[in-house]
């Protein structure tokens, strides 16, 4: 089945300045994550019989083209069944159907072949984050579940550590021939890239946890321990990635926190 990827140029905070939306099929066709409208895309969505829009969450920097290309296709756009008002706030328009896990989309090649598209529950950057699993065992529209390289942010209050390191391992275990991300290039080895990325967030926990355990109390006093780069011009995603770890950790009772301050548990230098 025909997968077109166009890297879209965004005013917002991403990777590399710029966003991947994807057209699933030729007709009829899935526009998947318009971040804006550009000439080029408008192109590639001419040149499709583009029925269905669909976001893999709401973040800014995934919605921008939304409505201008809903209006400009006639297409259905769809969203989160759990997560409508979170839609409307970012798109400024109410979906036209919702969809849920398991869901599915029908594509086609324009000669009478048709396929699916299935909605995979990948919650943890975002809380509204799913992916699309194109075909039967084909690749996965994955969002912000991963990149090639460098790490994802997963920032509280929205971001959840315990689920993305889930939405981790169930990719693995579903064992995609490709990810096809929200920023940077295809994902040729997607157990590699997704093994590597749950280290990181290993080995990050393991620093906060760490930092609490030498007496550290307060985000800005974790934050200083658990990470040796210079943090300037990405202190505040690290903050609320230091918070989402400190709030998965005192969910599994290893620390607390109460928001505030965190304190070791005695169980964990016993």
């Amino acid at each position: 089945m025909n997968i077109v990827r166009r890297s879209v140029p965004v005013e917002t905070a991403a990777p590399g300045g710029a966003t991947n939306a994807y057209l699933l099929g030729t007709d009829p066709a899935v526009l998947v994550d318009p971040a804006d409208r550009t000439d080029e895309l408008d192109d590639l969505v001419a040149a499709r019989n583009v029925e269905h829009i669909v976001v893999t969450h709401t973040h800014p920097d995934h919605v921008g083209g939304v409505t201008a290309y809903a209006d400009r296709t006639d297409a259905a756009v769809w969203a989160h069944r759990g997560h409508v008002d979170r839609f409307l706030e970012a798109t400024n328009r109410d979906p036209d159907r919702l969809l849920w896990p398991g869901s599915t989309i029908s594509i086609g090649d324009g000669s009478g072949t048709a396929d699916t598209v299935t909605v995979l529950d990948a919650p943890g950057h975002a809380s509204d984050h799913i992916g699309l699993v194109v075909g039967d065992g084909g690749p996965i529209v994955c969002g912000d579940c991963a990149m090639a390289e460098g790490s994802v942010v997963v920032g509280a209050p929205d971001g959840e550590m315990r689920a993305y390191m889930t939405t981790l391992r169930r990719l693995w275990a579903i064992d995609p021939p490709e990810l096809l991300p929200g920023h940077g290039p295809v994902i040729d080895h997607p157990r590699a890239t997704l093994e590597r990325l749950l280290e990181h967030r290993i080995q990050r926990e393991r620093r906060v946890l760490a930092a609490v355990d030498s007496g550290a109390e307060t985000l800005d006093e974790i934050l200083e321990a658990a990470y040796e780069k210079d943090l300037s011009g990405v202190r505040a995603m690290a903050r609320a990635t230091v918070r989402a770890h400190l709030e998965k950790l005192a969910v599994e009772g290893r620390v607390d926190w109460d928001g505030e301050r965190a304190r070791a548990r005695e169980s964990n230098s016993a």
